[in-house]
C-alpha cells in the first residue's frame, strides 16, 4: 500500500528522534527523482519537438504541479512529504510532547500549509534562481547587452553577490545539520523549524492507523457524483506515489547507470557508437517564404543583414547566425529563424575560426 509499504517494522520505545542519515537520506529522495524525470522529458522533446516540446520548455511548472499534489496527499494522509514516510518518518507541531497525534490526524492549518510552501515552494524559486543565473553569465560572457547599459551594470552586481548568497544559504542548512549532530538543535533543516515542525519516527499506533484508513477508504461504498471523483482523485494520488514508492530502488540503478553514461569519461566511446550521418538540408525551405531569409553571401547573418559576428550555427538546423541575433530570437521564440525547427538556447554552438 501508498502509505505503508515502506515501513516493515515500528521504531523502537523513545527513540523517536531519527538519525541524522535518515533525515539527510530523505531530503536526498526527490533530488534524485526530478533529474530523472527531466532526462525523460528530454529525450521525448528531442525526438519529437513538436508533440513534446511543451514538455521541456514547461518542465519546472508541470514538476511543481505535480510535487504539489503529491505532497498534499501525503501531508494530508500521513503528517509527513513523501520522502519523510519513505523513510517511516511523520512531522508533529513543535512543542508537542509525549503525547504525539498520530500520523492520520494530520497537521494543524498553519504547519500543513507552511510545510507544502516550503517542500515545492523553495526548491522550484531556488531551480528557477540558477538558471537566471546561468542565463546572465552567458549573456554577460557574449556582451548581450551594451557595456554602458544600466541593466548590464545590475547583473554583474548581481552575478558578483550571488555566490556569497549561496554559501551563506548552504551554510546555514550546514550549521543546522551539524547542531543536530551533537544533539543541540531539535531539526536538521531550517526550514523545518520555519514550518514550526519537528520529525519524528512512525511509531506502532501510527503503522495500525495507517492501515486501518487505508482499508477503510478501499472498502468504503460511496453513491453520489462528488464522492466518487474524489475517490478517484484520491486513488490516482495513491497509484502515484505507490508507483514512486515502490519504484525507487529500482530507479536507483537506473539513475547510476544514466550518471555512469554521461559521466565526462565516456563522452568520446559515446560519440563514436552513437555518431549519426550530418543530415541533409531542410527540403521544404525551397518553397516556403523562409527562404528569403538566406542571404546570398556566406559570411552575412540571415537576421541583421550584416558580416557575422561571433558566428554561431544553431545545432537543430546547422544554419550559421550572429551571436547576439540569434541568441535574442531563440530565447523570444524558441525556435530556428529559417528552419522553424523547436530550438533550445542549449543548442548555439560558436564557431571559431582560426583567425580569431
Amino acid at each position: 500500500m501508498a502509505e505503508v509499504g515502506a515501513h516493515l517494522t515500528a521504531a523502537p520505545a523513545g527513540g523517536d528522534r531519527p538519525s541524522v542519515f535518515e533525515a539527510v537520506a530523505q531530503d536526498s529522495l526527490m533530488a534524485a527523482v526530478k533529474p530523472a524525470l527531466q532526462h525523460l522529458v528530454k529525450v521525448l522533446a528531442e525526438s519529437n519537438p513538436a508533440r513534446y516540446g511543451f514538455l521541456w520548455h514547461w518542465f519546472d511548472e508541470i514538476y511543481v504541479l505535480l510535487d504539489l499534489l503529491l505532497q498534499q496527499h501525503y501531508l494530508a494522509s500521513c503528517s509527513a512529504s513523501f520522502s519523510e514516510n519513505f523513510y517511516s518518518l511523520k512531522r508533529i507541531p513543535m512543542g508537542e510532547g509525549r503525547q504525539q497525534p498520530v500520523a492520520t490526524a494530520g497537521l494543524p492549518k498553519r504547519q500543513h500549509w507552511k510545510s507544502l510552501l516550503l517542500l515545492v515552494l523553495v526548491p522550484y524559486l531556488k531551480g528557477k534562481l540558477e538558471k537566471l543565473v546561468s542565463s546572465l553569465r552567458e549573456e554577460d560572457e557574449y556582451s548581450i547587452h551594451p557595456p554602458s547599459s544600466s541593466w548590464k551594470r545590475f547583473y554583474r552586481a548581481f552575478l558578483a553577490a550571488y555566490p556569497y548568497v549561496n554559501m551563506t544559504w548552504e551554510g546555514w542548512f550546514l550549521i543546522q545539520q551539524l547542531c543536530y549532530i551533537l544533539g543541540k538543535a531539535e531539526h536538521h533543516s531550517p526550514m523545518l523549524k520555519l514550518a514550526g515542525v519537528r520529525l519524528v519516527r512512525l511509531t506502532v499506533e501510527d503503522l495500525q492507523a495507517l492501515e486501518t484508513k487505508w482499508a477503510e477508504t478501499t472498502s468504503s461504498q460511496t453513491h453520489s457524483f462528488t464522492s466518487r471523483v474524489q475517490l478517484a482523485l484520491r486513488k490516482a494520488l495513491s497509484g502515484i506515489a505507490f508507483s514512486l514508492s515502490t519504484g525507487l530502488s529500482v530507479s536507483v540503478f537506473f539513475l547510476q547507470f544514466l550518471d555512469w553514461w554521461y559521466s565526462s569519461e565516456n563522452q568520446e566511446t559515446i560519440k563514436s557508437l552513437t555518431a549519426l550521418p550530418t543530415p541533409p538540408p531542410p527540403v521544404h525551405l525551397e518553397h516556403e517564404p523562409s527562404s528569403a531569409l538566406l542571404p546570398s553571401l556566406k559570411t552575412v547573418c540571415p537576421l541583421c543583414r550584416k558580416v557575422r559576428v561571433n558566428a554561431t550555427a544553431l545545432a537543430t538546423s546547422g544554419f550559421v547566425f550572429c551571436y547576439r541575433c540569434v541568441y535574442s530570437y531563440v530565447k523570444a521564440h524558441q525556435h530556428c529563424p529559417v528552419t522553424g525547427y523547436a530550438t533550445e538556447l542549449q543548442h548555439l554552438v560558436k564557431l571559431y575560426s582560426p583567425e580569431s
